[in-house]
């Protein structure tokens, strides 16, 4: 058992069972009372956030989360295969784990996955990845940047909006926390 002192952002606590991982804290001594800790915790599961508060000096339980790089392989449609990059062990990762991640992730990638007692618990990738654009409807005479959106297919299916003048085979820049365009990539 360790206590409030030793919240840092990125630890996973076991609250009630479940694993919560700690976006941000705050230690909040207020000139009245006692002193007490201030965080946002997002669940690993489920994606889910809330704030708690502990009062300082109480006890929480750490769990150990071990973040390793992998390779992404391929999908066999029911779960995706990663390859450790450390040792060339291969792991089976059901997509529910995955989730949104798969929108994002082409053959090869370098991505991290976080275990917990040799299960995955979620896929981090980079915060924005280069795709090509695989299907869009051709842009016409006088579309500007400055103008308006359409949708775009990426070449992992997955479908966002770009500006009017991008045509298909673009290579574009997507937040791979949002879904967002970033902007066009030159080769």
């Amino acid at each position: 058992m360790a206590s409030t002192a030793d919240i840092k952002n990125g630890i996973v606590l076991n609250i009630d069972g479940q694993l919560w991982n700690v976006i941000e804290f705050q230690h909040v001594k207020p000139g009245k009372g006692g002193a007490f800790v201030r965080t946002k915790l997002k669940n690993v599961v489920s994606g889910k956030t809330v704030d708690r508060t502990y009062n300082a000096g109480a006890k929480i339980e750490i769990e150990n989360v071990d973040r390793r790089d992998f390779t992404y392989l391929y999908n066999d449609g029911e779960a995706f295969v990663f390859m450790d990059t450390a040792d060339y062990d291969q792991l089976t990762v059901p997509a529910t784990v995955v989730g949104d991640a798969a929108n994002f992730m082409l053959e090869n990638q370098a991505v991290t996955v976080a275990l917990n007692n040799g299960n995955p618990l979620y896929v981090e990738l980079p915060a924005s990845v280069v795709l090509e654009i695989t299907y869009t409807e051709p842009g016409l005479q006088g579309d500007r940047s400055t103008g308006g959106t359409k949708p775009a297919t990426v070449e992992t299916g997955y479908e966002i909006q770009v500006p009017l003048f991008l045509e298909q085979g673009t290579k574009v820049k997507v937040d791979t926390r949002t879904g967002d365009y970033m902007g066009r990539v030159n080769d």
